[in-house]
């Protein structure tokens, strides 16, 4: 069970090691100008494999879980599917569902443990193979494993190194799962925390908050919704930055330009965020030196 790239190597690495005689994933979506349909990322790997692909509105009912019973699988392999498994399903199966979960729980239960490990300005993150229960990311856990967060970590190059560790810890530790010689232990609830859905609220940029904190939120952002900030009442995007711990003489958004050294900044509460790139709604992205040469206009003003 999956849908978006994230899931992509697990299932490619299971089709390696098991008989997966089924695949569930999200209803297809139409998209774009002409409304044409998508396919789920994990749709299609499981088309090009030639696997049965069973895509249900929901699972909440009994008759919706037919075709899975006719499958009669063993193990549900699940990793960013997208809809929660009801006590029925979970224990339909001889050993349960197993879960490749982004996080070292029980840090960063729900549903963007990615971003919210970056926001957070967390040193480490990782993926937890658990057992699923009725609960939100709350079974036990099989094993983590940990890994650091770079200085420029971004939620895309987050998203496809825990992707590939997934898909590395199904290749090593699913035979000792499946033989029972590897169990699962509680997580401690009270060291939780929960990572809500991402909205497009979430990349509105605050110039009260601090250089880093900021940069964070770039970074967590990235590839969507995107940051943004306004200037001259349009939304800008700003794509790349860089934090750094001086101050200067302006208040909090605005922007101020240093041609000594060639540097485009924004002042916040603590220190000042350098842009690098920029987008304004309906352009193309620029480096912020091509956009202040043809909008000198943008030094001095305050971003929104």
């Amino acid at each position: 069970m999956g849908t978006p790239d994230f899931a992509v190597p697990a299932l490619n690495t299971l089709i390696e090691m098991q008989e997966v005689v089924g695949v569930v994933t999200q209803p297809d979506k139409r998209a774009g100008r002409g409304k044409k349909i998508h396919f789920s990322a994990v749709k299609k790997a499981a088309l090009a494999a030639n696997i049965p692909v069973y895509q249900p509105n929901s699972l909440r009912t009994e008759a919706a879980v037919t075709p899975l019973r006719e499958w009669n699988a063993d193990l549900i392999v699940a990793a960013a599917f997208g809809q929660i498994l009801r006590p029925f399903l979970l224990q339909m199966l001889p050993l349960g569902c197993l879960n490749v979960h982004a996080s070292l729980l029980p840090r960063w239960r729900g549903a963007s443990p990615i971003q919210h490990a970056i926001l957070a300005g967390d040193a480490e993150s990782g993926v937890t193979l658990m057992q699923m229960d009725k609960g939100l990311d709350t079974g036990g856990m099989f094993v983590s494993e940990a890994i650091p967060l770079h200085e420029d970590e971004t939620a895309v190059s987050l998203h496809d190194r825990l992707s590939a560790l997934g898909a590395e810890m199904l290749r090593r530790h699913l035979p000792s799962i499946i033989e029972g010689r590897l169990q699962a232990t509680p997580q401690d609830s009270r060291l939780s925390t929960y990572a809500p859905m991402i909205s497009k609220e979430d990349g509105v940029l605050d110039w009260g908050e601090t250089a880093m904190q900021i940069d964070r939120r770039i970074r967590a952002m990235t590839p969507w919704p995107s940051a943004f900030t306004r200037w001259d009442g349009k939304p800008l995007k700003i794509l790349s930055a860089k934090p750094l711990a001086e101050q200067w003489n302006g208040e909090a958004g605005e922007v101020l330009h240093d041609k000594k050294r060639g540097i485009t900044a924004v002042c916040t509460s603590s220190g000042i965020l350098q842009l690098e790139k920029i987008q304004l709604a309906g352009k193309r992205a620029m480096e912020v030196t091509e956009f202040i040469r043809g909008r000198t206009t943008f030094i001095g003003t305050t971003l929104k």
